[in-house]
């Protein structure tokens, strides 16, 4: 018996059976159709509720146990669902689903605490295939609005607040992989309910080579690494990690393509010789730069001891224009769609560059994930679309972190780098609207061909 699977069947069936204006009108329900609601599953499952609420007037939802999850609960859910949709009642069945979210708030906190234990997580239900539906628990997050998306999306999962409601319709043919990071991972966090961002564009050097190629009629690019450097490449990603940790910062951002074969095996070699009174101010989060490899272009994600957490591999190809003609970025999309969880932040997922600029694919995740924080890896010759998409967001209450390299500036497109990333927060109403936009400006040295490797930039996200 799972409780989830009957959620899952239940948003279903709504999902499927009611139109965007049943959602619009559920959204301003009466105090008196609520009450009614509550009653008929009072008098059916009186579990549900506290004792003595319905006596008060006042419906209490009681927080179930394991012990709660009886075959006779089950059975009263499945009768009362089967003459709701029966009589086509579907506020009914959409305020049992909110009685029900609500109701295992509790469970949900444990299972965050057994998820935190898992290498990934998978969903709640065994019925998505089934169903169309995913079940998880929805982390919370201090810079997002409560009823955020009803005002522009009249979907079901408006009204749930305990679980992320993920729609197979909305994810497609993506992969989605989840990691609930453990709560010691930010230990400033719960605190001072801050984030600290660190973002470098590394260096100016370029050393890779853009490798054309025709393969099935279609022009694709490879990228060619020199690999005469790779020490000293990775001597400087650490050193801006050390950098980073002296500004005691959180997380830690690298651009895109920089990357090299031996960095991940340096890097984590690096941390876990660490004493733990060094590891203590290094970011929990380390978002390696990309490396292009086999038809891929992956940035490794890693935490402070030296775990690789995941790698996410870019999706949507870039298109390059080379002497007049166009080519392909030659990578294969792995579907695979990472999404990190943390109690307070929310959802975190990492979109490489071209990812974050497809609008529908970027949209995708938002819809189905609630995305709360985006962190963008470039390598771009241009930043007016990166700022245009991280407008999108703070529609959705959620931040963007975007960051470039100086190794992507071309003779011509000096205008385009005037800054060199971005971060786009929500702030409050009564913040100065300039703190929204957070600029990181391009060093003078860069136009010069001048490159000092010094620069790394801080920004914080709070709570609204």
């Amino acid at each position: 018996m799972n409780i989830y699977n009957t959620v899952a069947e239940l948003c279903s069936l709504v999902i499927n059976s009611c139109t965007e204006e049943f959602f619009v009108h559920y959204s301003c329900i009466s105090n008196a159709e609520k009450f009614r609601i509550n009653e008929l599953v009072y008098e059916k499952i009186p579990v549900l509720f506290e004792t003595d609420t319905k006596r008060l007037r006042i419906f209490e939802v009681h927080q179930l146990v394991e012990e709660d999850l009886t075959e006779e609960l089950f059975e009263s859910l499945k009768e009362l669902s089967d003459r709701f949709f029966k009589n086509k009642y579907y506020f009914a069945i959409v305020g049992l689903i909110q009685i029900l979210d609500e109701a295992v708030e509790t469970l949900l906190k444990k299972k965050i605490a057994e998820f935190q234990d898992d290498d990934f997580s998978v969903v709640l239900n065994t019925n998505r295939e089934s169903t169309g539906i995913g079940l998880l628990p929805r982390t919370s997050c201090v810079w997002e609005r409560k009823h955020r998306l009803s005002h522009s999306y009249n979907r079901m999962d408006n009204f749930l607040f305990n679980m992320l409601l993920m729609e197979n319709t909305i994810l497609g043919e993506l992969i989605d992989k989840h990691f609930f990071l453990k709560n010691d991972l930010f230990p400033k966090f719960a605190e001072t309910g801050t984030l600290k961002i660190a973002a470098t564009p590394l260096r100016l050097e370029r050393r890779f080579d853009v490798v054309p190629y025709s393969e099935d009629k279609v022009q694709f690019f490879k990228i060619a690494y020199d690999e005469s450097d790779y020490e000293a490449e990775n001597s400087l990603i650490w050193e801006k990690i050390v950098t980073a940790a002296k500004n005691e910062s959180d997380i830690i951002v690298f651009p895109e393509m920089l990357g090299n074969p031996e960095m991940t095996n340096f890097i984590t070699e690096k941390l876990k010789a660490l004493s733990d009174e060094e590891r203590e101010y290094i970011p929990s989060l380390i978002i390696l730069p990309s490396f292009w490899e086999k038809k891929g272009n992956t940035v490794t994600i890693l935490d402070k001891f030296g775990k690789i957490v995941c790698r996410q591999s870019k999706q949507n190809p870039f298109r390059a224009d080379l002497n007049g003609t166009g080519y392909l970025e030659g990578i294969l999309s792995s579907l695979v769609v990472n999404i990190f969880h943390y109690e307070g932040i929310g959802r975190i997922a990492i979109l490489i560059c071209k990812d974050f600029l497809t609008t529908k694919y970027m949209e995708q995740l938002m819809r189905c994930f609630k995305l709360t924080l985006i962190i963008v890896p470039s390598f771009s010759t241009g930043s007016y679309d990166f700022r245009q998409s991280s407008d999108l967001c703070a529609h959705d209450d959620c931040n963007v972190v975007w960051i470039n390299t100086c190794a992507a500036l071309e003779k011509g497109k000096e205008l385009n780098f005037e800054n060199i990333g971005y971060v786009r927060k929500r702030i409050s109403r009564t913040d100065d609207e300039a703190q929204m936009l957070c600029k990181m400006p391009i060093c003078e040295g860069a136009f010069k061909g001048q490159c000092a490797h010094n620069c790394i930039y801080y920004e914080t996200i709070s709570g609204v």
